[in-house]
């Protein structure tokens, strides 16, 4: 598969002015982005999620709204190829060629997922996992006949640092790769479909006006009058911690982060997207990332097991 494009979305799909029960929208983009609030507003508002969810716990007490036959799914693939959710890198974008029959073998899991979720109204699927791995989910809910659908959540990478901060002690450099990996490939992968950009700070100022910009671009119904009154309570203000202002700091020497957040928070308010500098910054994240991560690979390795007699380390070419 082409990791690095997304074929021409099926032409019945694209038909706005009616809401299809064989639509099905994933929420991409990154953990700690308003993905599992908007899961659960769209859940309330009329839509269905799959059936077995993850349990709320101390780091999201009112829920996660995500699939746990997804997410089992997800990571048995990733820790096949030596990866987890957090993996910073972008090995499995481009660089792994996957046997076919792996594919094919995972693609029909997938599908059979999407087959067993409740039928009759747009399907949410969020797992923020499906972002890095949404060449495999589109084409089996392409076989599966459904018509894709995309919400990218948004949300400043200082706050998404913090939150994660909160919960996992991990380098903040982290938390910053993975943000911008996350909301790349988001974007990337979501340029041919019915999408729209929804910004966590604007949801919570005012989930109206959010949910008639996603009626709108995904061509849904209006919400029901019980559906606002529950979004009403579900979604409160307290919601939002971790609330950072000021000038977003680049670890990384490049202002990668601002730039992206400056343009896809402008698409979350509906203006034009800058894809020619997204692509830009794609490429040299990869290039560097790459490079940094075969340098260290490849010094890791040279690294003896034991000092030598004279405790001097000489690199040697190995016999053979």
């Amino acid at each position: 598969m082409d990791w690095c494009s997304i074929d021409a979305v099926v032409p019945a799909c694209i038909d706005k002015e009616v809401m299809s029960g064989n639509d099905v929208i994933f929420i991409l983009g990154m953990g700690r982005s308003g993905t599992s609030a908007l899961a659960r507003v769209l859940s309330l508002r009329g839509c269905v999620l799959p059936t077995t969810l993850k349990d709320a716990n101390e780091a999201n007490p009112r829920g996660f709204w995500e699939p746990v036959d997804a997410l089992k799914l997800n990571d048995e693939f990733l820790f096949r190829h030596q990866a987890t959710y957090f993996d910073p890198t972008l090995r499995l974008q481009g660089e792994l060629a996957f046997a076919v029959d792996e594919t094919e073998r995972y693609i029909a899991e997938i599908g059979a997922f999407l087959r067993d979720c409740p039928q009759g109204a747009p399907l949410i699927v969020k797992d923020p996992r499906i972002t890095a791995l949404f060449d495999f989910w589109l084409e089996a809910a392409r076989r599966g006949g459904f018509c894709v659908k995309v919400i990218v959540a948004i949300r400043n990478p200082l706050e998404v640092a913090a939150s994660l901060g909160a919960l996992i002690e991990a380098p903040v450099e982290l938390w910053y790769a993975s943000w911008l990996k996350y909301n790349l490939l988001a974007e990337l992968h979501s340029r041919q479909l019915p999408r729209v950009f929804v910004d966590y700070a604007s949801l919570l100022g005012d989930w109206r006006a959010q949910l008639a910009r996603i009626t709108r671009a995904l061509a849904l119904n209006e919400v029901i009058e019980e559906g606002a009154a529950a979004i009403d309570t579900f979604l409160t203000r307290d919601l939002y911690t971790k609330r950072c202002h000021g000038s977003i700091v680049e670890p990384f020497g490049y202002p990668w982060l601002s730039d992206t957040y400056t343009i896809l928070a402008g698409a979350a308010n509906d203006q034009p997207l800058d894809t020619a500098k997204l692509d830009e910054t794609l490429r040299v994240y990869r290039a560097c990332e790459r490079a940094f991560r075969a340098s260290l690979d490849a010094s890791r390795s040279k690294l003896p097991r034991r000092l030598p007699q004279d405790g001097i380390m000489t690199w040697r070419r190995e016999p053979g």
